[in-house]
């Protein structure tokens, strides 16, 4: 659970994961300047200081500080718009052995009116008609709710530090051959403090530029292969 000043949210976020599939969760704290760090410990999480600042750098480093036990891999964001009561519903298919990669949807699933702007939406098909025309997978969203296999993830060789992380996960597994599902989720409005990316014009344009990056430069990979 990558989190950065979710302070209002972060509580009812880790209480609300379900344990009975849940072993561990860990929160990685990419430099929050609240009470955040503090909160989740409180409240039951194990919390690791990122090394850096990055999105993708915080979902690395909470993979890799995971037991090595075990064996399926869930990320959620700390702001409460995915309900972490679909993570059972998320894991089903790979604990099942039918799936080594599960994706939520948004778009596919019940939203709550405001959680998700239309710029986000058409991103998200966007990226999955483009995925789809290089993979022939076609995916309807880039959700931060997902889970994979520990094998799976070893092999994908993700490299992305920043918002782009979602986006190479998604390409990797495709390019790769992973046996993909991608489920309908609820999304909520977040319950607290300010998106880190459509908070604001420069918090969007910033990462923007960074699934653009990350798509040229998987896209790039597949090519030379």
């Amino acid at each position: 659970m990558p989190v950065l000043d979710e302070e209002a949210s972060i509580v009812a976020v880790i209480g609300s994961v379900p344990t009975e599939v849940v072993a561990e969760i860990i929160v990685v704290d990419g430099g929050s300047r609240d009470r955040t760090a503090e909160r989740a410990r409180a409240a039951g999480a194990r919390v690791i200081a990122s090394s850096g600042r990055g999105y993708g750098r915080a979902c690395r480093e909470g993979a890799d500080a995971a037991a090595a036990c075990r064996s399926i891999i869930a990320f959620i964001d700390g702001d409460g718009s995915d309900d972490p009561a679909e993570i059972a519903r998320i894991v089903a298919p790979i604990a099942a052995g039918e799936a080594d990669f599960v994706i939520g949807s948004r778009s596919r699933g019940e939203r709550e009116p405001g959680s998700m702007s239309a710029h986000q939406l058409l991103a998200g098909r966007l990226a999955g008609l483009a995925m789809g025309a290089l993979y022939g997978v076609r995916y309807t969203d880039m959700c931060p709710l997902r889970a994979i296999s520990r094998t799976a993830l070893e092999q994908l060789g993700m490299r992305e530090t920043t918002y782009g992380w979602n986006l190479e996960m998604q390409m990797r597994a495709a390019r790769d051959g992973l046996r993909i599902v991608e489920l309908p989720v609820r999304h909520r409005r977040r319950a607290g403090g300010v998106s880190k990316v459509a908070g604001s014009v420069k918090g969007t344009l910033k990462a923007s530029g960074s699934l653009a990056t990350t798509f040229l430069r998987v896209a790039a990979q597949r090519r030379q292969s």
